[in-house]
């Protein structure tokens, strides 16, 4: 049971990135148009700004997991890990 939620929780997590990731592209869009009031362009950005920091978070921790996976140790042989464990 415990790696079905795991399964779903990642499912939810790889959705939400690229919805924000979506979400981003039209803010910009919307902020390169040039056509929305200044109070509007304000609130897009500091959703944008939201958005960007919480796409970089989980693209640091993406490349911390591509780390792990590809380490080796002193004579160059693989370091097998299991994602999530701290060993």
């Amino acid at each position: 049971m415990a790696s079905r939620k795991k399964k779903t929780d990642k499912a939810n997590a790889d959705d939400s990135f690229e919805r924000a990731v979506n979400r981003l592209g039209e803010i910009v869009e919307g902020l390169e148009s040039g056509d929305l009031p200044l109070e509007e362009s304000l609130k897009l950005f500091e959703e944008g700004v939201t958005l960007a920091r919480s796409s970089q978070a989980t693209l640091d921790a993406a490349e911390k997991r591509v780390e792990e996976l590809l380490s080796v140790d002193d004579d160059g042989n693989p370091i097998v890990k299991t994602i999530g464990t701290d060993e």
